[in-house]
């Protein structure tokens, strides 16, 4: 008799059963790399109730995460400078793919899943050429890289497509790097990060920093639903002489940058988010132990929150949720109970929402 497991496969084969969803895994609301207490490096799927719902192990340190948007997949990222990707099945636990760099690429941490979930998009470092680029990855033929095209600029990190679209937006955060060199940064004088906008492989905006800001480095990223793009940055300048680190830009129109309050970031953002009705920008420092709100239109700091190790952050329908490396889950704005779990969270927590 045949098993349950060969039973179901044969009704995939034949279209007859319902592909595994994100209800398959427990239906989590985020994703968040983490350290256990052990040493041991994980994938984490997490509740809107902030449980922990399951802890998949991971190869090496992580960084960040995509979710597939409609299947229970996640593609776990290393810490930059990486050459791996693990595509995860939530549901069953297993890693069922491993995605390694090109020779003369490297992983910078992120990825995104196209509109329909076919395809994979990830920031890569052409380190030969001193050039960023964008890796694409087709999912039905068990995520094989099947092209790659240019980023738009040098060192590419985020990476979001904008809503009901397969614009991709990217934060190319101006810095060369090689290998070679470790993590040594090889252009701080000459650095030009931008947010380029990307349309079927070719670049179809980029919005520029000015001159005072060029040792901005552009890193994270989050998309409002009206396509509002927020970005959060990393001073590469001197210590006292940051002049912002947090910005919005919308195609078509300039590029707005917050300048209050820098100093206690200490040059430094960690992760941001818009709230959920994109009223507010939520930014983490981790340096300066802070969370900082600012008023999505203006720009003007509305209030900030010391919490010690702050990174991940993601919104809710209700608040925002924070993670600490000291393994706390803080939810900013409804203040609903913390939870506090056994583990150092890692840099980005990933909504699925």
């Amino acid at each position: 008799m045949a098993s349950r497991r060969q039973f179901i496969a044969g009704l995939l084969a034949t279209g007859l059963a319902p592909l595994p969803s994100w209800a398959d895994a427990g239906s989590p609301a985020f994703l968040s790399a983490a350290r256990r207490d052990d040493g041991a490096f994980v994938l984490c799927g997490i509740s809107d109730a902030k449980n922990v719902l399951f802890q998949i192990p991971l190869p090496a340190r992580g960084h960040a995460a995509a979710a597939h948007p409609t299947r229970p997949l996640a593609v776990a990222f290393a810490r930059r400078p990486g050459r791996f990707a693990c595509v995860v099945d939530c549901s069953s636990g297993q890693i069922v793919a491993m995605l390694d760099a090109p020779l003369g690429r490297h992983f910078y941490g992120h990825g995104a899943f196209s509109q329909d979930g076919e395809w994979l998009y990830t920031t890569e470092n052409d380190y030969g050429a001193g050039a960023g680029c964008l890796g694409v990855w087709d999912v039905a033929a068990g995520f094989a890289r099947t092209d790659e095209f240019a980023s738009g600029g040098i060192g590419p990190h985020d990476i979001k497509r904008l809503p009901g679209t397969d614009v991709l937006v990217v934060a190319n955060g101006g810095i060369d790097t090689h290998p070679e060199s470790g993590r040594t940064k090889l252009n701080i004088p000459t650095m030009r990060p931008n947010l380029a906008y990307i349309a079927e492989g070719e670049v179809i905006d980029v919005a520029q920093l000015d001159a005072r800001h060029h040792k901005n480095s552009i890193r994270h990223l989050s998309v409002a639903q009206d396509g509002r793009v927020a970005f959060g940055m990393q001073w590469q300048g001197a210590a006292a002489a940051s002049p912002s680190l947090v910005g919005v830009h919308t195609r078509g129109s300039a590029v707005q940058l917050a300048t209050a309050a820098v100093r206690q970031m200490q040059g430094y953002v960690g992760s941001i988010t818009f709230i959920a009705d994109g009223t507010q920008i939520i930014v983490t420092s981790p340096r300066g132990g802070l969370v900082q709100s600012y008023d999505a239109q203006t720009l003007a700091l509305l209030n900030e929150v010391k919490l010690t190790d702050a990174c991940g952050a993601a919104s809710t329908s209700e608040g925002v949720i924070i993670t600490t490396g000291t393994g706390r889950l803080v939810d900013l704005i409804s203040r609903r109970k913390q939870e506090t779990h056994s583990l150092q969270w890692d840099n980005h927590l990933v909504s699925l929402g």
